[in-house]
């Protein structure tokens, strides 16, 4: 399992949004840096970003947010959401995001 996973559960409809497009960058020496992309499955979830460990740091999910709700076809304040966090090496990392069209929330999960 990657060390970082991440779902969105999108609060209007009750439901996971699926295909959101989603981007892992670590910080490093004053730039972000991809490791990752991939795409929320069926479920809102995307659990395979990564396959080796990682280091300590700081890091960004930065989740396109507008393809999804354009989509749907309803209008939304927020074009992306990006989550910036710090990791510990040798933990696991889940992130979810819970998503209307006017706000978002996030958390630490497990």
């Amino acid at each position: 399992m990657s060390p970082i996973t991440t779902h969105i559960l999108d609060t209007t409809r009750g439901k996971p949004a699926e295909g959101v497009a989603i981007t892992l960058y670590q910080y490093q020496q004053d730039e972000w840096l991809e490791l990752a992309t991939g795409r929320t499955n069926a479920d809102g979830r995307i659990s395979n970003l990564l396959t080796d460990a990682i280091p300590s740091g700081t890091y960004k999910l930065h989740f396109e947010t507008q393809p999804y709700f354009n989509t749907l076809e309803i209008s939304t304040f927020y074009p992306y959401v990006d989550i910036i966090f710090s990791i510990v090496t040798g933990e696991h990392y889940h992130v979810p995001l819970l998503l209307n069209p006017f706000g978002y929330s996030t958390y630490r999960g497990s």
